[in-house]
């Protein structure tokens, strides 16, 4: 039996067999490489089981339609329209899911170089234009989850996470808040004034002993000192410290017989590192 009547005309025994070499090729790695997807997707945190095995699958049936395509191409076939579909649909499909590609690999890299932590406290812009304060509750494949102090959940895209600017105020381990304080100074000397702000401050529940507390003096007239007190507290517990300290530094000045108002004001730079006097 002359078994070169089945093929193709045209077609050699050899360029079948390269053919065949080039499909069972494809075939293993194709299966090397859906494991090795898997076992990457499993160890990345926030991948579901579902997302993995897609990816997985994907992955494993182009490179196999890549070997077929090969092999076509080595038995001497038109493959011009098999590649121009090819090159059709991956246009369609990168057009539909780039704003899912974006967010996936977004994902990997938060995962790998973790600019921030479950628990941390963050910053970020929102829809409005208004800055969110909250909670990292979960990194996932899409978006990084965040509750806010008022109780919303926002899910935030991890390609947003990536371009914009967060601010993590958990990192350092304390964060910086400040009231202005309006003294009536009476008789008493500036020094003697300040020094009451800060020891005040510095007893309030909440206050960091270190980096100390600090005050910046803005304004001085015969009748009044305007000071600005610095203090450091933990991240999540600017409020209550804050209202602590308020509370701290009028009863004392009140005590002295030096009444005072005091607000809540934003803390001016001070050009000194936060371990500084």
């Amino acid at each position: 039996m002359d078994l070169s009547k089945i093929l193709p005309q045209g077609t050699s025994w050899l360029q079948l067999l390269a053919a065949v070499i080039a499909i069972v090729v494809a075939w293993v790695i194709s299966h090397y490489a859906r494991r090795g997807v898997l076992a990457l997707a499993a160890r990345t945190p926030g991948i579901s089981k579902t997302l993995g095995d897609t990816a997985a699958r994907v992955t494993g049936l182009t490179i196999l339609l890549l070997g077929i395509g090969v092999a076509l191409a080595v038995m001497g076939a038109n493959v011009q329209p098999l590649l121009a579909f090819v090159v059709v649909v991956g246009v369609v499909v990168v057009l539909v899911l780039r704003g899912v590609a974006d967010n996936f690999a977004a994902g990997v890299i938060i995962q790998s170089r973790h600019p921030v932590s479950l628990g941390d406290e963050v910053q970020i812009e929102g829809v409005d234009g208004k800055v969110l304060v909250g909670t990292v509750l979960e990194t996932e494949s899409r978006a990084v989850i965040i509750r806010t102090y008022d109780g919303l959940t926002v899910h935030v895209p991890n390609s947003k996470f990536l371009s914009d600017v967060i601010v993590n105020d958990t990192t350092f381990g304390a964060r910086r808040s400040a009231v202005r304080v309006g003294i009536e100074r009476g008789d008493a000397p500036v020094a003697t004034l300040l020094a009451l702000a800060r020891d005040a401050a510095a007893s309030a529940p909440g206050v960091h002993g270190d980096p100390a507390v600090a005050t910046v003096l803005e304004a001085v007239s015969p009748e009044r000192v305007t000071t600005v007190v610095q203090f450091w507290h933990a991240p999540s517990a600017g409020v209550a410290t804050t209202a602590a300290v308020i509370g701290a530094v009028a009863a004392s000045l009140e005590d002295a017989g030096h009444p005072a108002s005091i607000a809540s004001a934003t803390a001016p730079s001070t050009m000194q590192a936060p371990g500084g006097v």
